[in-house]
């Protein structure tokens, strides 16, 4: 079964930075057909933001170059979804609402993210959408 699932920074940022974790292998099963991830505006925007950051990455394996190259790999095998209607989930971080509203639009199943404790403790809710981390789903997914 291929997993809808919005993708965090976090967890791309993660990705980079570490070859052997959990993050890493979250992106290749997006990369090979095993999730679909979804993307939006907003996420879009903040995955080309983070990416750009060489100081982020000083210790990454790899330059600017191969990030922006990773980016056009991610993009390539994500969904487009239009958000047409802002839910406000009122999380503890404001900026990340518009994963809430990404996976609503888009029906996903999962946000993954290494920070689930303040993406899924918004004022709203919604059945069927489950935060967990890399790992967590790993462990599940097999």
């Amino acid at each position: 079964m291929v997993h809808r699932v919005v993708i965090d920074t976090n967890v791309l940022v993660a990705a980079v930075l570490s070859p052997d974790g959990a993050a890493r292998e979250v992106l290749r099963r997006c990369l090979t057909g095993k999730a679909q991830p979804l993307i939006g505006n907003a996420l879009f925007l903040e995955y080309e933001d983070v990416l750009s950051r060489d100081d982020l990455f000083a210790a990454a394996p790899i330059g600017r170059e191969d990030r922006a190259i990773l980016l056009d790999a991610v993009l390539s095998v994500c969904l487009w979804i239009n958000i047409t209607f802002l839910w406000r989930p009122n999380l503890p971080d404001e900026s990340d609402n518009h994963l809430i509203e990404l996976a609503v639009a888009g029906n996903a199943e999962l946000i993954i993210t290494s920070n689930v404790r303040d993406v899924a403790a918004g004022e709203l809710v919604f059945d069927g959408l489950r935060i967990v981390t890399p790992g967590a789903w790993l462990k599940e997914d097999y």
